[in-house]
């Protein structure tokens, strides 16, 4: 049986158009991976290790830092994710290692009466916590202030004379004679007097100053306080401690900067200034460029090392080619192999141009 096929002049244009118009999607995708790579969100600044779109900056940090807006007509905000919440971001510092936040659920100076006295209210969610797998961790720069504390269960002593008295039992105690119970920053003076009834009854007292070791000593005082709040000592101008640090509500978390050296080449300006980032799928580093990921830097001029990356790039760009193109250039270049211009007459099938 023979089959007669009718083929257009046309046809090799549209299939040229289809597979180029899909080619150049493919290639966009690629070149404008590097500038997804978001800098900021609201007033802080994103730089490596950390970054809010996936791909960017180390996968020890990844999808912790969130850029989100509460409501569509506010700003966006950068948000920390943590196993006890989400909190918000109110500075990074990457010469100095920390970034701090804010639990609203923590007393502050807003708490407070019109007579200028401290209003305790439990704090209606789980105390804050890290995940201890990734590489943030509490600075030693936090105080924790917890108030109303029942003293049948809770050691509130003065430290220094009660870590004199009983050395051996000196980490458990609450300093009642804490600096900050008579200087909390913004509100000096609110929290005192002879305290209330403490959550399981008995006398309370107002303040005490603990630094709990682990999450779960941290869930145990609060058993036994209405509620806490978390304050850090930052280094300001000044050369001569102890007025070198000023406190501040909110919570410091230190953090560590993977340094490497394809990381430090990729950002180097002499090199192409690219930005560090991983493959999503395989978590091994990149250079995102603006012309594309490479495994060096943006200033290698081996083309081999372009485009040749895991796919799923930067919010699952993809840096292969897809099946769709490969099907349509491939099918362009055997066409164009089997059609021959001088022997087509008419769209008439012969030998050398037949389809089937």
């Amino acid at each position: 049986m023979a089959f007669s096929l009718h083929v257009s002049p046309s046809a090799p244009f549209l299939l040229l158009f289809a597979a180029t118009t899909g080619f150049f999607q493919i290639l966009h995708s690629c070149s404008a991976q590097s500038s997804l790579c978001r800098t900021t969100c609201g007033d802080v600044h994103i730089h490596y290790p950390f970054g809010i779109d996936d791909g960017c900056g180390s996968p020890y940090y990844r999808n912790l830092l969130v850029c989100d807006a509460i409501t569509p007509s506010s700003a966006p905000r950068l948000h920390l994710r943590t196993p006890s919440g989400t909190y918000p971001v109110l500075n990074i510092s990457y010469s100095e290692p920390h970034l701090v936040v804010s639990d609203p659920s923590m007393w502050s100076c807003d708490d407070v009466d019109g007579l200028g006295s401290a209003i305790f209210r439990s704090p209606g969610r789980p105390p804050f916590s890290l995940d201890a797998s990734t590489r943030l961790s509490l600075s030693p720069k936090n105080d924790y202030i917890f108030f109303n504390c029942s003293r049948d269960d809770v050691i509130v002593e003065p430290k220094p004379s009660f870590c004199e008295r009983f050395p051996d039992r000196c980490d458990s105690a609450c300093d009642s004679a804490a600096y900050l119970c008579r200087n909390m920053p913004g509100c000096a003076g609110a929290v005192g007097g002879a305290g209330a009834a403490g959550p399981a009854g008995g006398s309370a007292a107002p303040c005490c100053a603990y630094y709990p070791k682990a999450s779960e000593s941290l869930r145990l005082m609060l058993r036994y306080c209405t509620t806490y709040t978390s304050v850090y000592w930052r280094t300001v101008g000044l050369s001569f401690p102890p007025y070198d640090q000023v406190p501040e509500f909110g919570v410091r978390i230190d953090f560590e900067i993977p340094v490497t050296t394809r990381c430090l080449q990729c950002e180097d300006a002499g090199r192409g200034g690219g930005t560090c980032g991983y493959d999503t799928a395989s978590r091994n580093f990149l250079c995102l460029c603006r012309e594309g990921n490479v495994t060096t830097n943006c200033a290698d001029g081996e083309s081999s090392s372009r485009h040749r990356v895991s796919t799923g790039v930067v919010v699952g760009a993809t840096t292969g080619v897809s099946v769709a193109g490969i099907v349509g250039v491939g099918a362009i270049m055997w066409f164009l192999r089997k059609v021959k211009p001088n022997k087509v007459t008419c769209g008439v099938q012969s030998n050398e141009n037949r389809l089937f």
